[in-house]
């Protein structure tokens, strides 16, 4: 991979600032990485060969929406509240004596509070786009008609989160940051990887289960009506992508050999602790001017209740994983390691090619139109 050898201490900070030096260049508007995979044409157009898929395609059709006209732009939105959750920064134990952040006040939490809303919401779109990326990037790649087909609504629907998080960025939060160094170089990882199950594999199992977490827990303590629901329409579309990664991996990983999937457990962990590390926020604290090593130490050397947040982050990840059959492949590596950052825990939840119909929103709000 790109950078230092992650697996002998996840909780290396010499790895973790390595990592983040490595966005030297927030100012350019262009970033291009290698594609370097072949585009794949197939000749049999046999619509429905794979039924889930299909299924899953039928769904995607059905369950479109608008980012401009159905949600209420007109809403007021507090930054400073609208997501109350993020101040988990002033528990007692970021106020010890011995906290980088022991000064903070009042007034500093309420701007961390807004500097880590706007943070993870810049991080969003940028996730977004790489998924608009992948996604076309499977379109291509993959060499089934049922997964083009799926993967073509993919697309759209990601066109639409990086308008619809962008919009609410620009005229409810009002400042951004770039692309966390973490993020990027998973995204770089992923895109210029040839084989298109990884692309699967990094994007809509790890990436896109991330942030349907990401977005459960924040839909669930938003105070903001707008973030509500703009959330809840996120999600819905997300479990259908995630639902495609499943659905799609479990054929071929059953033919794959010891070695093919060992080497995907890999990969699985070295995304997960990038993603880990990206939500260590390392950019909200020095732009708040405190000071980053010590911070990223401090929280990496915090109690379980001041991680919950990172850990139900992989509350979508350890399932599909085990339903994908990674998990306990070969000596049970992945499992180890999982173990190791302590995400385990999660491994007998719901997986999302089960759970996906069950949280379409756009279906939920059309029933109860008709209903009414």
């Amino acid at each position: 991979m790109t950078v230092a050898e992650p697996f002998n201490d996840v909780n290396d900070v010499d790895r973790i600032m390595e990592i983040s030096a490595y966005n030297t260049d927030v100012t350019s508007l262009i970033h291009a990485v290698a594609d370097n995979s072949d585009a794949i044409f197939t000749w049999n157009y046999d619509k429905g060969e794979r039924a889930k898929l299909d299924k899953l395609y039928e769904k995607a059709k059905k369950s479109q929406w608008n980012a401009q006209t159905d949600l209420d732009w007109s809403i007021e939105v507090d930054p400073y509240t609208a997501l109350g959750v993020l101040a988990e920064g002033g528990t007692e134990y970021f106020q010890a004596p011995e906290a980088p952040t022991a000064k903070f006040g009042d007034a500093e939490w309420r701007e961390f509070a807004y500097q880590s809303f706007a943070w993870r919401m810049s991080q969003f779109i940028h996730g977004e786009q790489g998924a608009l990326l992948c996604t076309a990037k499977i379109v291509e790649t993959v060499p089934w008609i049922d997964a083009k087909y799926y993967a073509a609504t993919q697309v759209v629907d990601e066109a639409r989160h990086v308008e619809v998080f962008t919009k609410y960025q620009s005229e409810k939060i009002g400042t951004d940051y770039p692309v966390n160094p973490h993020l990027r170089l998973l995204l770089d990882d992923i895109i210029n990887d040839s084989r298109w199950d990884m692309t699967y594999l990094g994007m809509q199992i790890m990436v896109e289960g991330l942030a349907l977490a990401a977005f459960g827990f924040m839909q669930q303590f938003a105070d903001d009506p707008l973030l509500k629901k703009m959330l809840r329409y996120v999600m819905s579309d997300e479990a259908r992508h995630v639902a495609f990664g499943v659905l799609s991996l479990q054929e071929i990983y059953q033919d794959m050999t010891a070695a093919e999937i060992r080497e995907r457990q890999e990969f699985t962990f070295e995304a997960a602790l990038r993603m880990r590390d990206r939500f260590l926020q390392q950019e909200v604290w020095d732009r708040m001017g405190v000071p980053v090593r010590p911070t990223v130490e401090y929280i990496l050397n915090g109690p379980p209740e001041t991680k919950q947040f990172q850990a139900m982050l992989f509350s979508k990840i350890v399932p599909n994983c085990k339903k994908l059959g990674l998990l306990d492949a070969g000596d049970g590596w992945l499992r180890k390691r999982f173990e190791e950052i302590e995400v385990i825990q999660f491994e007998d939840w719901v997986d999302t090619g089960e759970e996906y119909e069950s949280l379409d929103a756009v279906a939920a709000d059309r029933e109860a139109a008709a209903a009414g």
